[in-house]
């Protein structure tokens, strides 16, 4: 990687734009791709995203803003991605395979390629050739809500290739944000893919009028059941109790400004998912996940029981009530 590495952030969402606030902190020039040329026009004039985070001032003078990805990629190091995975690959279609060859790739995705039922970082190794130590993976516990107030947050940055992790880490810990390097790509990405779909689990369960005791138990139940999974796809020696793992889950599950638990919250309270996702004008990851997830476990079998009853409310009509008290018969 060069040695002062030149950044381009893929997407104009919530996430996107606390990205880019950290970065501006530690670089002088940045790539920024938004699919809305209106928005775009926007930014440029005022200095602030209308549609996401609009409080965050950005330096202008520091970004390159386009709609062309190609553009917006071409001289980059290091691209980091932030569009919501259902989204990932329309966004890529103007580019060529080999565009992002020779490049660093950072997914703050979150989330799975629902066309190809895998994580963002499988996906860039199989369908762009890339290799697994230039490829990682951005994630909390960290909302971008929070970062646009500067209150005090974490996160974690993963790669195998732990160069790469720090040099990305350097360039977002700033004055409200603290960085730590794992090499667990694999452990921290579906840990982030499964804490979305707990997260919508209690949310159900508060919008069907379960307290915080209840609410508890199903996230210390969820825990264990990214233990397991993880453990299924990728055992190495992992410590799940660190902040990458149980603390996301935990700020995903609780937080007010958890659009998958606010999506569980309209689930549990009687709205459609139609409804739902009309509604809340967002993307919950968690919808995509409980279903990729259930397709990926038929392979590895591994005892799942949140994640099957959330899949049995969102795509099989299941009762929320009594899906919710089967799961409250068998935990502990």
């Amino acid at each position: 990687m060069a040695n002062n590495p030149k950044i381009a952030v893929i997407g104009g969402g919530s996430w996107a734009t606390a990205i880019i606030k950290m970065l501006l902190n530690n670089v002088e020039e940045l790539n920024w791709w938004l699919r809305d040329e209106d928005n775009i026009a926007h930014i440029k004039k005022y200095g602030h995203n209308r549609n996401y985070l609009p409080s965050v001032l950005l330096n202008i003078d520091k970004l390159n803003i386009t709609n062309d990805i190609q553009l917006c990629i071409a001289d980059a190091d290091i691209v980091v991605f932030a569009v919501p995975s259902a989204f990932l690959k329309k966004s890529l279609a103007p580019c060529a395979k080999d565009s992002l060859l020779g490049k660093v790739i950072f997914s703050a995705i979150k989330g799975i390629v629902p066309e190809n039922n895998v994580i963002v970082g499988e996906f860039f190794h199989n369908q762009y050739g890339l290799s697994y130590e230039d490829i990682g993976v951005i994630t909390g516990p960290c909302h971008a809500e929070e970062v646009a107030q500067e209150k005090l947050s974490y996160l974690t940055i993963a790669c195998s290739n732990t160069e790469n992790a720090a040099e990305m880490a350097s360039k977002l810990e700033c004055r409200y944000i603290k960085t730590k390097v794992s090499d667990d790509i694999f452990g921290t990405e579906y840990s982030a893919v499964l804490k979305n779909i707990f997260a919508l689990a209690n949310g159900i369960c508060h919008g069907l009028g379960y307290g915080d005791n209840f609410q508890a138990v199903l996230v210390s139940n969820g825990i264990k059941e990214i233990e397991r999974f993880v453990n299924a796809v990728h055992p190495i020696d992992r410590d799940i109790k660190n902040s990458a793992y149980l603390g996301d889950l935990m700020v995903t599950a609780y937080s007010k400004f958890s659009r998958n638990r606010t999506f569980g919250n309209m689930i549990g309270k009687g709205h459609s998912v139609q409804s739902a996702q009309t509604e809340m004008k967002m993307i919950a990851e968690g919808y995509y996940a409980a279903k990729c997830i259930v397709e990926l476990n038929k392979e590895h079998k591994v005892h799942m029981p949140i994640t099957d009853a959330v899949y049995q409310i969102l795509y099989c009509n299941a009762s929320a009530r009594e899906e919710m008290k089967i799961l409250a018969d068998h935990m502990n």
